[in-house]
């Protein structure tokens, strides 16, 4: 028997012995009518063994009163929920979360976790049956990928809450999944605490480079970024969230682009940024590519002056919220050495791993082969 229906057994009792109590005492019963009617009202999810969310589609979802089970739909719902220190509540995964991967730390230091668990879904594509069979209390279903969360919870009988899920940080699409993942993991401080602290960092963050005058930053360009798979020196990011949580002069902002794209590299030379940052996972791409163009890169005043550095990648499947922190630092570090000189960037990424993943985890990247470091673009 399933704890939810356990639970319904025991209150529908204690309704019942109530019930027998009150019969007794019938001035008592009368004396107390709109107080008993009031508590009555108070305590029908509690009777009935079941309370109701409100999703970020603005979708009213009965859920059990106690959620002990939920398996995770869609890009950065688990990741989420690993965050909300609920991961021991899973108990069906995607089958990308079946492989252990350094790029998404919260599968990393989970992975013990996950990988014998079901697989009821594909990044995208729901499993029904398989849901089923896992049989958990609520489903949690990202809104980034195929939010059809009406259908699955008809086909499945099983509550389906959307949250939002974020491909950028520190924006009101996190801040509202962890409030919507803490009321239904009944974790609400620990989704204070996260939101109390993402607010924080951007507050330094805002002191450190808000007000740095737009004359005396220096240009900026990334290449090698990750979206839909690895990309070369060309793949960059127009409002790079790293860059803009720290007013950076990120020269894909001067394109009529949006998020990630290729670009024509003669237009990259055009610019000749300041400082040049690559995406660890287009290193290999960007490798290769100044082997057969050597010339190219070499005209380029970053490369000359030794001002490349790495970016430790954070999309994989959506982006991680931790490594687009760590890196934030990194490049506040590099870009406005006077502003960051407190922070040692290797300590504050593993602070902020420690805050989301409940561990330090820079020294596993850095065996890894992914550290906060000067590049020489071609190595």
């Amino acid at each position: 028997m399933k704890k939810r229906t356990r639970l319904l057994a025991l209150l529908l009792a204690a309704c019942m012995t109530a019930g027998m109590a009150a019969c007794g005492s019938d001035g008592a019963k009368t004396e107390n009518k709109d107080t008993d009617t009031k508590k009555e009202a108070q305590n029908t999810e509690e009777k009935d063994g079941k309370r109701t969310i409100v999703d970020s589609m603005d979708r009213e979802v009965e859920i059990p009163a106690e959620v002990d089970s939920i398996v995770c739909l869609n890009v950065t719902s688990l990741r989420y929920t690993c965050y909300m220190q609920a991961q021991d509540l899973v108990v069906g995964v995607e089958d990308y979360e079946q492989k252990q991967s350094i790029s998404r730390p919260y599968n990393y230091v989970n992975f013990d976790k996950f990988k014998d668990l079901p697989v009821v879904g594909n990044n995208g594509e729901h499993y029904i049956e398989e849901i089923i069979t896992a049989d958990p209390d609520v489903i949690m279903m990202s809104a980034l990928g195929n939010c059809d969360a009406d259908d699955v919870q008809e086909k499945t009988g099983i509550p389906v809450v959307v949250i939002p899920g974020s491909d950028q940080m520190m924006d009101e699409n996190v801040y509202e999944t962890f409030r919507i993942m803490g009321e239904v993991y009944q974790k609400e401080d620990r989704a204070e605490e996260l939101i109390a602290y993402l607010e924080e960092t951007k507050k330094d963050l805002d002191s450190r480079t808000k007000d740095i005058p737009e004359e005396e930053k220096q240009s900026v360009y990334v290449g090698g970024v990750s979206f839909k798979g690895a990309h070369g020196f060309e793949g960059t990011e127009a409002n790079y969230a790293p860059f803009s949580a720290i007013y950076a002069k990120n020269l894909a902002n001067e394109t009529d682009q949006t998020g990630a794209f290729n670009i024509d590299l003669e237009q990259v030379l055009a610019w000749n940024p300041d400082v040049i940052f690559v995406d660890f996972n287009g290193m290999e791409l960007i490798k290769q590519h100044y082997a057969e163009n050597p010339d190219y890169y070499n005209q380029l005043k970053a490369v000359q002056e030794g001002k490349v550095y790495s970016q430790i990648s954070f999309r994989s499947s959506a982006s991680n919220l931790d490594m687009a922190l760590a890196d934030t630092y990194y490049a506040g570090s590099v870009l406005y050495p006077e502003k960051f000189a407190d922070i040692n960037p290797e300590e504050k990424a593993d602070e902020i791993f420690e805050k989301l993943l409940g561990q330090k985890f820079y020294d596993t990247l850095k065996e890894n082969g992914y550290e906060f470091r000067q590049v020489q673009i071609g190595e």
